[in-house]
């Protein structure tokens, strides 16, 4: 469900920092295929998902108190690191290369997905960095089938929602402690 949510965010902060009105191009998340691209009939921009996996980053607990309810909390939530190959299509080689580096410039200036453009269904921040160490672009476009193009990788780190909300047990106010006197008899 988390990765749904990232993608719905990652096209509204699109949307409002290009423009990229959805009467005049598309934001998509399709496999970047010779035949999908054939298909295109209108500026797009796609990020497509190519990769899953753990992230190192460390996560903690969370706490909430939601109005007029009990205090809540959370384990720490894995935290997960998604690969996104980000290409430009447009009518000309130049339009896309001005839209693509529109794209790379607005997420290279964004550490962080604006709080209001989440869902509030999605429990951390979303993390944006540009880049990929292994180089996977070229094996992503060789086994899309699609002839080598103009894109970049962006990688996205955000808290996979694996644990559920739980009440917080109510906090400790008193410690009573009581004793006895011990027999000092012989012991056997």
């Amino acid at each position: 469900m988390f990765i749904s949510h990232v993608d719905s965010s990652l096209e509204k902060l699109l949307r409002a920092r290009l423009p990229l009105p959805e009467e005049m191009g598309d934001v998509s998340f399709d496999p970047p295929s010779g035949t999908w691209s054939a298909q295109l009939s209108r500026i797009t921009v796609n990020l497509f998902l190519y990769d899953v996996q753990r992230s190192n980053q460390p996560s903690a607990p969370a706490t909430r108190n939601p109005e007029g309810g009990p205090a809540q909390r959370r384990r720490p939530q894995p935290m997960m690191q998604l690969g996104y190959l980000v290409s430009a299509w447009a009518g000309s080689p130049r339009d896309e290369h001005q839209l693509l580096g529109d794209v790379v410039s607005i997420f290279a200036g964004v550490e962080a997905i604006p709080e209001d453009l989440l869902p509030a269904e999605l429990s951390s921040t979303v993390r944006l960095g540009l880049g990929d160490s292994d180089n996977k672009v070229r094996e992503i476009w060789a086994a899309s089938g699609g002839s080598l193009k103009a894109s970049f990788s962006l990688m996205v780190t955000v808290a996979a929602d694996t644990f559920d909300w739980e009440l917080t047990p109510p906090s400790v106010e008193r410690i009573s402690g009581m004793a006895s006197r011990m027999d000092d008899g012989p012991h056997a």
